[in-house]
């Protein structure tokens, strides 16, 4: 069995989908582009969908949803789902199809995954921590806010692909109506830039090897902001931090 590894095909509210593997077995959390575009993107990082083991689904959105079931028809790769996000309707019919009950842990083959209730205005949303050979990954996004639940969950990770999705001023003098700003600005929305940083300073930096910021807003956020954030919590070393793109996503990353 290999080092946990993670990659992205692209995070952002275009899509998103996540790549994690040890080696021997390999899942997608969430896919939320279309069956073409996601052959694409995993063809830039040597892959085909056959290799997949399972398709991890977060929530019922489209940016996360959307080329789950066309994948899964197509090649046939098991999803693990929710009822609540399943009851949604907005997947079909899949040829597999495995419950996640949240705080229960379950395994695809070698990787070990707890799955975490998160606040956010989905039908049963949750959020992912692997576990393979003592390394521990955390997938954290689509949260309106940094709950003492959340903390409790992601603690002690060796890597955090963590959500940064909006700047708070920018949202607020930015392009959304009233009533969608609410909501991304909402406690069952998404993470600000400055949410981000709370969660990682009460997370504990020490141990994280890399920080992955996710799901950045096309309106209302910037990398150059996120980072501007996020790189004083870390003495100014922005060594261990990286932007997940909404085009070109994360190439590999090991955790050692």
């Amino acid at each position: 069995m290999g080092k946990l590894r993670f990659a992205s095909l692209g995070s952002g509210s275009k899509g998103n989908a996540t790549l994690v593997s040890d080696d021997e077995t390999m899942v997608l959390v969430d896919c939320g582009f279309g069956l073409r575009e996601t052959e694409r993107r995993l063809a830039r990082l040597g892959l085909h969908p056959r290799q997949l083991d399972a398709v991890l689904v977060t929530h019922e959105h489209g940016d996360h949803l959307r080329g789950v079931g066309p994948l899964a028809r197509r090649y046939a790769v098991p999803v693990y789902i929710t009822p609540g996000t399943w009851l949604s309707g907005r997947l079909g019919e899949v040829p597999c199809r495995h419950w996640i009950t949240p705080q229960s842990r379950f395994a695809v083959r070698s990787l070990v995954i707890d799955p975490f209730t998160v606040p956010h205005d989905a039908r049963e949303p949750v959020q992912f921590r692997f576990e393979s050979r003592g390394c521990h990954l955390g997938v954290l996004t689509d949260l309106g806010q940094p709950t003492d639940h959340v903390v409790e969950a992601f603690s002690g990770c060796d890597a955090l692909i963590l959500e940064c999705n909006h700047d708070r001023y920018m949202l607020e003098v930015g392009p959304y109506p009233p009533r969608l700003k609410r909501r991304v600005g909402g406690n069952w929305g998404h993470l600000a830039n400055v949410q981000a940083a709370a969660l990682l300073q009460r997370l504990g930096l020490d141990r994280l090897q890399r920080i992955v910021c996710s799901h950045l807003s096309e309106h209302n956020n910037c990398p150059e902001l996120v980072l501007e954030t996020l790189t004083p919590l870390l003495d100014g070393d922005g060594s261990r931090l990286t932007i997940a793109a909404q085009d070109s996503g994360l190439d590999w990353q090991a955790i050692t």
